[in-house]
C-alpha cells in the first residue's frame, strides 16, 4: 500500500516546480562542523554468501569436511561398483578444532573418485591460474587426476598430482590453466593407483586474487569496495556477531593464526528464514579478522571491529552471559586490541606479526553487542567500557540503540546511553522510501553536546523488511540520497554512516536489497552503490550552510541538498537531490567567495523510471555521468532532471 502512497508524494502537484527558477545560496565563508574522514563507510556482514562463495576465494566447498552433514558438497563417482570407498574419520583429540578428514580406499583399476560443487558451482575463467592444495598422508604411492569439468562433466582444466608415501600430514600443492569459461563448474579428483589415503583441506584458489595474495580475497569484489573509497569498514556484523545462540556466536580468536587451525561454525543466517533456507552455509573463517583488518588497511578505511557483548540474538535464543561470568568476554575485547595494536613482544601483538603484520593496525574504535535492547545490554555496556576505558582510554565504543530508529527499545537505550554519557550511538533503519524522505531533518535537532551517531544500517524498502519481493531501485536509492544530505548537514554529531547489507550472491541470499551484487563470475553495484560512491568520493572537510530563502534546504519542493567545502582541492561541493517527476531550475549563488573557476564539474544519477535497476547483464543502467556547468560570476544557473541526484563541484 504504502508503495503507490510513495509515488504519490513523489508526484503530487504540491511538490512540482514552477517555471520560475529557485535561488539556493551556498555561504562559502560560514564553514560549520568538520566533516570526518570516516563519515560514509562500508559494513560487512557474512549474509548472503558474502564471505565464503563470495569476497573469500575459496572455490571449494566443505573443504575440510566439517559441515554437519561432512559430504555435503561432495559426489562420489565409480564407473565399477564397489571399487573404493570412503570414510568419515574424526581425530577429535589430535585436532579439535578441525577433526574430520576422510579415507579414500581405492581397490581397482576402474574409474573413481570425488567431485565438489563448488558454491553454486564454481566461476573458471579462461586463461586463468589456479592453485590446487590438499593435505594428505598416503598409505602407498597415489595419482590425483584434477579436473576442472564444466556442468556437462567435460574437462576444461587439468593436472596430475603424485602423492608420495608418508605417515605424517603433509600440503602438496599443484597449479594448472582453465581453457574455458564456466560459471558452473566443478572441481573433479580421480584416483589413481590402489590402496589407501587420507585427505583434509582441499582447496582451490584463483591466482588472481586481491593485490594476487595466495587464499585471497576476490579481487573484482574488493575493487568495487575500494572505488567507494570508504572511511571505514564495520566487520563482521551484524547478526552473526551474536550467533542464534552463544554457542554459535562468532570469537574473533577462532579466525586468526593458521587456516587449517580456525574451527567451522554454521553461519547464523543457514536457517533463518524457512522461504531462504540455505543449508550449505557455514562459517570457515578463511576470512578471519586478521583478514579484514588487512582489508581495512588495503582500501584505506578505520577498521571497525564489532564484538560480542556476552548476548546471543534477541530475536532468536536471547540467551545471556550472567555478568558474574562476563570476564571471558571482555577479555575478549581486550586482546582484540592487543592484537590491532599492541607491540609484537606481547602475546597477540606477536600473533599479528607471526600472521605477517608486524606494524600495528591502529585500531581506534570498536563495538560492543550488535542490536542488543534492554536492561541487560545496559549492565553490560557498562561493565565493558568499564573495563576498556580503564586500559584503552583512548578507545571509542560503539553502542547499541536497538534494531528500530524509534518505539519503546530506542528510546529507553537512547535515553539511558545518553545519561551514561557513550561515545557514538548506533542507530539503524531498514524503512520505506517515504520514511527516508520524511527523515533527512532527523538529526537537526538532536542535542549537539550529547553522543555522535553512527548511521550503521539502513537501506530503503521497496517492498518490507526481508521481504522477498525488495529490490534495490532508483526508488529507494533517490530516497536515500535525500537522507544523506541530513546525514552530511549534520557532520558535527553524525559521524559515520553506512548501507546495509553490503554484498549477495544471486544464487544464495536470504536479504534483500543488498549494495553489490555477483555471481560466480560477475559483480555490479547497484543504483545505492552509486549514491554512496557519490557521497564518499565527494565527502569534504567542513559542511557550509545552503539555503533556499535564508532556511536550510531539506526538502522544500521535493528538493534536497547539502554543501560542504573540500579544503584540500580548494573546491566547494554540492549535492542536490531532486524527488519530484519535473525539473527543478535552480540559480546557485555563492557567497564568500572571491572568485570561481568556470566551469563547475558536475556527476548526475538519474533514471527515467523509479523502479529502474541494475543488473549483472546492465551493470551500469544507473550510475554517474559527468558533465560542466557554466559559472556567471558567482553564480551557476542549471536544470536538474526529474528523479536526479546531481555532485556538483565548484573550483575556488
Amino acid at each position: 500500500m504504502f508503495f503507490g502512497v510513495f509515488l504519490f508524494f513523489f508526484a503530487s502537484p504540491l511538490f512540482l516546480q514552477t517555471a520560475v527558477a529557485q535561488e539556493i545560496t551556498v555561504e562559502a565563508d560560514k564553514p560549520g562542523a568538520a566533516i570526518r574522514p570516516t563519515m560514509w563507510g562500508i559494513f560487512f556482514e557474512d549474509i548472503n554468501m558474502a564471505a565464503d562463495g563470495g569476497l573469500y576465494a575459496e572455490l571449494v566447498k566443505n573443504r575440510s569436511f566439517e559441515f554437519n552433514n561432512p559430504l555435503m558438497g561432495w559426489t562420489e563417482h565409480s564407473s565399477v561398483p564397489g571399487n573404493g570407498n570412503i570414510l568419515v574419520l574424526n581425530r577429535g583429540a589430535e585436532n579439535p578444532d578441525n577433526p574430520r578428514f576422510i579415507r579414500v580406499t581405492h581397490y581397482t583399476d576402474g574409474e573413481y573418485g570425488l567431485s565438489n560443487e563448488g558454491f553454486r558451482g564454481m566461476g573458471i575463467k579462461q586463461g586463468e591460474t589456479y592453485h590446487f592444495s590438499i593435505w594428505d598422508r598416503p598409505a602407498a604411492p597415489v595419482a590425483l587426476r584434477l579436473e576442472l569439468q564444466n556442468p556437462n562433466g567435460q574437462p576444461i582444466g587439468s593436472a596430475r598430482l603424485l602423492l608420495n608415501p608418508s605417515t605424517d600430514w603433509k600440503r602438496d600443492t599443484i597449479s594448472f590453466t582453465a581453457t574455458v569459461t564456466e560459471a558452473k563448474a566443478r572441481l573433479y579428483i580421480g584416483f589413481e593407483g590402489q590402496g589407501v589415503v587420507d585427505l583434509d583441506m582441499i582447496s582451490l584458489f584463483p591466482q588472481h586474487t586481491w593485490k594476487q595474495r595466495p587464499g585471497g580475497l576476490r579481487a573484482d569484489l574488493v575493487q568495487l569496495l575500494a572505488d567507494m573509497h570508504p572511511g571505514f569498514i564495520r566487520f563482521p556484523g551484524g547478526c552473526i556477531v551474536e550467533g542464534r545462540d552463544l554457542t554459535n556466536r562468532y570469537q574473533w580468536k577462532k579466525t586468526v593464526g593458521r587456516v587449517e587451525d580456525r574451527k567451522l561454525i554454521m553461519n547464523r543466517w543457514n536457517v533463518e528464514f524457512a522461504h531462504r533456507s540455505t543449508p550449505d552455509y557455514f562459517q570457515s573463517f578463511g576470512l578471519g579478522f586478521f583478514e579484514y583488518f588487512q582489508l581495512a588497511e588495503d582500501i584505506g578505511a578505520e577498521p571497525l571491529p564489532i564484538l560480542n557483548c556476552g548476548m546471543a540474538c534477541q530475536f532468536n535464543t536471547a540467551e545471556v552471559v550472567p555478568i558474574p561470568d562476563i570476564d571471558p568476554y571482555i577479555q575478549d575485547a581486550l586482546d582484540l586490541i592487543e592484537f590491532a595494536n599492541g607491540d609484537t613482544s606481547t602475546k597477540w601483538g606477536g600473533l599479528r606479526a607471526a600472521m605477517g603484520h608486524p606494524a600495528p593496525f591502529h585500531l581506534k574504535m570498536m563495538g560492543v553487542g550488535n542490536e542488543q535492547w534492554g536492561p541487560q545490554y545496559v549492565e553490560r555496556y557498562k561493565v565493558f567500557t568499564r573495563a576498556i576505558k580503564a586500559r584503552y582510554p583512548d578507545i571509542r565504543l560503539v553502542n547499541s540503540t536497538g534494531p528500530d530508529p524509534n518505539g519503546e527499545k530506542f528510546d529507553f537505550l537512547n535515553d539511558t546511553l545518553r545519561k551514561l554519557h557513550a561515545d557514538i550511538l548506533d542507530e539503524h533503519y531498514y524503512r520505506n522510501p517515504g520514511w527516508f524522505l520524511q527523515n533527512a531533518t532527523r538529526y537537526d535537532h538532536y542535542d549537539r553536546n550529547g553522543p555522535k551517531i553512527f548511521a550503521g544500517e539502513y537501506a530503503a524498502q521497496s517492498d518490507k523488511v526481508v521481504s522477498v519481493n525488495n529490490r534495490s531501485n532508483w526508488q529507494c536509492a533517490l530516497a536515500e540520497a535525500a537522507f544523506m544530505t541530513g546525514l552530511e548537514r549534520n557532520a558535527d554529531i553524525v559521524q559515520m554512516a553506512s548501507y546495509a547489507p553490503l554484498f549477495a550472491h544471486v544464487d544464495g541470499w536470504q536479504w534483500t536489497p543488498d549494495l553489490i551484487w555477483f555471481d560466480n563470475l560477475r559483480s555490479y553495484g547497484t543504483a545505492d552503490y552509486y549514491v554512496q560512491k557519490l557521497f564518499a568520493n565527494n565527502k569534504g572537510t567542513a559542511v557550509l550552510p545552503l539555503t533556499r530563502q535564508g532556511s536550510p534546504l531539506t526538502g522544500q519542493d521535493g528538493l534536497y541538498g547539502s554543501a560542504c567545502i573540500d579544503s584540500a582541492a580548494r573546491e566547494i561541493v554540492i549535492k542536490l537531490v531532486n524527488t519530484t517527476a519535473q525539473p527543478q531550475s535552480l540559480n546557485i549563488r555563492l557567497d564568500g567567495v572571491r572568485k570561481v573557476s568556470s566551469p563547475a564539474r558536475a556527476f548526475l544519477l538519474s533514471a527515467a523510471r523509479l523502479d529502474a535497476v541494475n543488473t549483472l547483464d546492465n551493470p551500469t543502467a544507473i550510475s554517474p555521468v559527468g558533465t560542466s556547468i557554466p559559472s556567471q560570476g558567482k553564480k551557476l544557473a542549471s536544470t536538474l532532471a526529474p528523479y536526479t541526484f546531481s555532485v556538483i563541484r565548484i573550483k575556488i
